[in-house]
């Protein structure tokens, strides 16, 4: 007589059921709801240009780009080819130098490097004092490195630039001076814009086939070198510099005024 409930088959099923539903252990086994499917991830960097993340630091770090090139022309046609922004350049030409290679210092280059350290060492500190508003950091940076190219070009205009007490101060100002902006553009954190240093971003825009401010700001170099060469050629070296300083009043006047506002724009928070 067969037992009450249900049969050997029925049976069977019902464990095969529960079997489906538990692990080796005896344990449950959820199944996962399937994740939705959220299409491609983001570009990273998807390179918006001036916006309200930035501001108006995309066109302003543009400016001291030009800079750059109008310094390091000055650096490398006048005070004994050796740049004051491009250290990459300058530790090339020491290893030139030191192999006996005409018309390169190896002083030269290390007064260039070490006033660049010292620059960077100065701007690293005052970026951990302003912390917390990129604005009045770039302004105090600014405002700083332009009171030392003014120096440089009362400097040049007054005794001149051959003599060698002369060309090794100016390699100081200015090495100090671009050492300082680049560690403040550093702390900025606007991507594609060291406003010193090309080769990554040429190297970024040659595999990525994309970005603009990598374009810009490999232009923009291109255009303060060619500029500054064409005012140290056809010109005097004060031009240079002076029109280098015009520029750094711009900047320290434009984002003063920008980060004015309270409260603070969104763009001067850190990132």
């Amino acid at each position: 007589m067969r037992p009450e409930g249900a049969g050997p088959r029925e049976a069977a099923r019902g464990v095969e059921r529960k079997d489906r539903h538990t692990n080796r252990l005896g344990d449950p086994m959820l199944t996962p709801d399937p994740e939705p499917d959220s299409g491609p991830e983001p570009d990273p960097d998807p390179d918006p240009g001036p916006g309200p993340e930035h501001g108006p630091l995309v066109p302003l770090l543009l400016a001291l780009t030009v800079v750059t090139g109008l310094v390091d022309a000055v650096s490398y046609l006048e005070l004994g080819h050796v740049f004051v922004a491009n250290m990459t350049g300058n530790v090339v030409f020491l290893g030139f130098a030191l192999a006996g290679a005409a018309n390169l210092s190896a002083t030269a280059s290390l007064a260039a490097l070490a006033a660049f350290l010292l620059g960077a060492l100065a701007g690293g500190h005052l970026s951990r004092r302003l912390p917390g508003h990129r604005g009045r950091l770039l302004t105090a940076a600014v405002a700083g490195q332009a009171v030392l190219v003014a120096a440089s070009t009362v400097l040049a205009a007054a005794v001149g630039h051959t003599s060698e007490p002369a060309r090794y101060t100016l390699v100081a100002l200015l090495g100090f001076a671009m050492g300082g902006q680049n560690a403040v553009v550093r702390a900025l954190k606007v991507p594609d814009l060291t406003t010193t240093v090309l080769t990554m971003t040429i190297t970024a825009l040659a595999a990525d086939l994309t970005g603009s401010r990598r374009l810009a700001s490999a232009v923009w170099m291109f255009a303060g070198a060619l500029l500054g060469a064409l005012l140290v050629l056809h010109a005097d070296v004060p031009a240079a510099l002076g029109l280098a300083l015009v520029l750094l009043l711009a900047v320290a006047a434009v984002t003063h005024h920008a980060a004015k506002p309270t409260p603070a724009p969104a763009w001067t928070r850190p990132r």
